[in-house]
């Protein structure tokens, strides 16, 4: 009997067993129906199962009408009868929430021990979206209270907070539910803050712990409600208005400045003690984060609320938070929505070092969506003073305090310390001792003496490797854009810069005078007359003759480029894409090793789903900017046809390269001869780059696998015919090589670099630098070395490959001296 079940389970031996025992009594006929019911749903489940559903229709029409006629206290006794009823068994999933919510909505006359047994029944259901739907019900009733009735439920409010705080149920339910809790709490104490609002647990959480236990305040506690209502990702006007009153009465400033500190810095939590898989991840495996993500409300609240009530010192913390959350490799998992809310205060905060906050995030952040956050961040702090968000990111590179020449010096204990910008990748950290003597190791005098001073030189120059990494991927993005620049501007925010002066010092731009006429200048040269715009050199401007003397000039000059300008591959459209009109095939039907080309895309700035086998991941597309954001290329790719890898293919096959044009907040495909000259050529070089770098034709132990996959494609590409950048790599060559010292035995021939060695003739592909042997062409497998080259031999721009080529080259000018036995071996072989 379900009367007798339902009576049994209701005895807990707690002060409320006798409101439960006769609310039961009172809605006998209720459990009587309920128990018909369900007897008739068992019977629906065999051959007559029609014949019952009709059945059960007119018991459920018997229930609606029995609880449509219940008065007041009839009513509540169905509320509570219904509440213990449902439940989970073999057959079916009990719930009545559409009845209970019809009648809370019209009864009167709540005790608070009929709300005491509403708030626990809630508590006792195991799933999350239950256990939210019936803890509502319950604050309906709860919110109908007297004073001294909500005074009565309280121990049952605390347990419900706490039991919510520690549910898996939605963000925004659970905000709303947390809200009403904390409300019916505060209307009792002012000065309470219900157990689990602030994570006990957690490192960041500890300053309001610590405040919260030794000095309790009804102003403390309302600022932390507030702080724990922010639910959405930016703040109304009248919660900031809000913040900034309750922050100043509860003397809270430094407190949640402390706070933001430790959320930027102090150590994350591990999931194998309390995460939200904690439970059913199992093993060793276990992961690190930052925030729980019932703790997130409180969290983003912190994080406004130092934003609008700290100083300049916040604005650190708060980069330092955006980083630490949404970035890769830091170690804990992403939180986009506290990363989100880190990158909404800075532009909220303002002034010069958000705006470089704001600048540094943007390109040192992978992710997508983080990244169009930040875009609409600078979009909308330029538009507060009036310039384009491209001037207010190059207006707000960091100068670190340092010199015009980019150095700075400090001096402890007699010790001279100076971090110096070298060139375009080099920040030099040298330590000079008060005998003369320099290292770029810190002496022990200072390591004992000045340790905090040591650390924050340290850092600086970290923050300055950093600055110097993102201006040169932001300069060379220019190379796309064709912007021009008024003369003094450009001085004061590229060649004056000591950052950004480096890189800008080492490349070719053009100026124009007042006659109108573009004249390019090399690095370092004085300046013709009095410039009035200024504009970033690219060789699909100049002429062929042009091309070539900036080239000649270079190697003979020895001057070493930021990145590849003056050398940089030209890509027009060919008669094959006039025809085609919307796509280009130029790189299809390459095979690639996948993760190698994943990684590509994210290093160069592309954003790319994954492939694998999961719901979208056949279909591999690539995407990255172009123009100052005005158009965007899309490369396709998808797994390779044969490959039955595991969660990730190892191989992918290269497709079509498309461009969309920016309408408004839209992507809208654009024909090919639409695409500007410098975005086609820029975009085409970088698939040209993810095509030559990953291509399976680059690699040398391919054919040592014993495996026939792609052999065909291997042997034609491997040493077919010259693309764009190994075209340039050939022109390179041929004014290296002639200053080389092995010069006599090496001559280039059509798509090959030839060596003669003592031993044999070998012949070095300019594109894969894999080698041949002559005469019969047996393939030659040189696997490089890892470490880098030893610099000797000048290049003017820095290109993996063409390095690889030139250290074979030494190599096999010298073959009688080679000691490696697997290449020697070969040798014998071939000859």
């Amino acid at each position: 009997m379900l009367y007798d079940a339902l009576v049994a389970e209701s005895r807990r031996n707690d002060s409320l067993d006798d409101v439960r025992s006769a609310a039961l009594d009172r809605v006998r006929w209720l459990v009587d129906l309920l128990e018909r019911q369900r007897t008739e749903f068992r019977q629906s489940m065999g051959h007559e199962h029609r014949r019952f559903r009709v059945v059960g229709a007119a018991t459920q029409a018997e229930i609606d009408g029995r609880l449509a006629a219940c008065a007041d206290e009839e009513g509540r006794a169905a509320v509570l009868c219904l509440m213990l009823a449902a439940r989970i068994d073999d057959a079916s999933l009990w719930q009545y929430d559409a009845e209970i919510g019809s009648l809370i909505a019209r009864v009167r006359g709540w005790t608070p021990d009929e709300v005491a047994v509403m708030l626990l029944r809630a508590t006792e259901y195991g799933m999350g979206w239950w256990f939210a739907d019936s803890l509502g019900s319950a604050l309906d009733a709860a919110d109908r209270l007297d004073a001294d009735g909500r005074r009565a439920v309280v121990p049952w409010l605390r347990h419900a907070h706490q039991e919510l705080m520690d549910t898996t149920v939605g963000a925004s339910t659970r905000a709303s539910l947390a809200r009403r809790l904390r409300a019916l709490l505060a209307s009792v104490d002012q000065a309470y803050i219900p157990e689990g609002l602030i994570p006990a647990d957690a490192p960041w959480a500890a300053p309001l712990s610590d405040r919260a236990k030794t000095a309790p305040t009804p102003e403390l506690a309302s600022f932390v409600r507030h702080l724990a209502g922010l639910s959405g990702p930016r703040p109304t006007r009248k919660w900031r208005l809000t913040c900034l009153g309750l922050a100043e009465a509860a003397s809270a400033r430094d407190l949640v400045a402390d706070v933001l500190r430790a959320l930027a810095e102090d150590d994350p939590l591990c999931s194998g003690g309390n995460g939200a898989h904690t439970g059913w991840v199992h093993d060793d495996h276990h992961y690190h984060y930052l925030v729980h993500q019932n703790d997130g409300d409180l969290a983003r609240g912190v994080v406004w609320a130092a934003a609008l009530t700290g100083g300049p010192a916040v604005v650190r913390h708060l980069g330092a938070l955006a980083l630490r959350t949404g970035g890769l490799g830091t170690g804990v998992v992403t939180d986009l929505k506290l990363a989100g809310a880190a990158i909404n205060a800075l532009a909220e905060h303002g002034g010069p070092a958000s705006l470089e906050a704001l600048s540094r995030l943007r390109s040192r952040t992978g992710h997508r969506a983080l990244r169009k956050q930040l875009d609409t961040a600078l979009v909308t702090a330029a538009g507060k003073q009036g310039i384009t968000a491209e001037q207010l990111v190059e207006r707000s590179v960091p100068d670190h305090g340092l010199a015009p020449d980019g150095s700075l010096e400090r001096e402890w204990g007699g010790h001279r310390v100076r971090v110096a910008i070298e060139d375009a990748r080099t920040v030099r950290l040298t330590f000079t001792r008060p005998d003369g003597k320099t290292s770029r190791t810190a002496p022990a005098a200072l390591k004992d003496g000045f340790p905090e001073a040591l650390k924050e030189v340290k850092d600086l120059a970290r923050e300055v490797r950093g600055t110097l990494s993102s201006e040169r991927g932001r300069v060379e993005a220019l190379m796309s854009a064709g912007r021009e620049w008024p003369y003094d501007e450009w001085c004061r925010y590229y060649r004056d810069h000591p950052v950004t002066g480096t890189l800008v010092r080492g490349l070719i731009w053009e100026f124009r005078d007042a006659d109108g006429e573009w004249r390019a200048v090399a690095p370092t040269a004085e300046l013709p007359g009095e410039p009035e715009r200024v504009r970033l050199w690219h060789p699909i401007r100049a002429s062929t003759h042009d091309i070539r003397a900036w080239r000649e000039r270079l190697v003979t000059e020895r001057l070493r480029q930021p990145f590849k300008q003056a050398f940089r591959e030209i890509y027009l459209l060919t008669p094959a894409e006039e025809q085609t009109g919307g796509y280009s095939n130029r790189f299809a039907a390459h095979i690639v090793h996948y993760r190698q080309l994943y990684a590509l895309f994210k290093e160069r700035g592309w954003q790319a789903n994954f492939l694998g086998r999961h719901e979208g991941g056949y279909d591999g597309r690539a995407r990255a900017e172009f123009g100052d954001g005005a158009w965007r290329a899309c490369f396709h790719h998808e797994p390779a046809t044969d490959d039955d890898g595991g969660d990730a293919p190892e191989h992918a096959a290269t497709d079509q390269v498309r461009f969309e044009r920016r309408d408004g907040r839209r992507w809208r495909e654009a024909p090919l001869a639409e695409v500007p000259p410098l975005v086609f050529s820029e975009a085409m070089r970088d698939v040209d780059l993810f095509v030559g770098v990953t291509s399976i034709a680059a690699d040398p132990d391919w054919t040592d696998r014993g495996e026939d996959r792609y052999a065909g494609y291997w042997r034609t590409a491997t040493f077919g015919a010259l693309t764009v950048s190994a075209e340039v790599r050939r022109e390179a060559l041929e004014r290296i090589v002639p200053r080389l010292r092995i010069a006599g035995r090496c001559t280039l021939d059509g798509r090959f670099l030839i060596v003669r060695g003592d031993l044999g003739t070998y012949r070095i592909h300019l594109g894969s630098a894999n080698v041949l042997m002559e005469p019969h062409d047996a393939y030659l497998c040189i696997v490089p070395s890892r470490g880098k080259g030893d610099g000797k031999v000048f290049l003017p721009f820095e290109d993996e490959r063409l390095s690889l080529i030139l250290s074979k080259a030494f190599l096999l000018a010298a073959d009688t001296g080679i000691t490696d036995k697997s290449i020697l071996t070969q040798i014998e072989r071939g000859a």
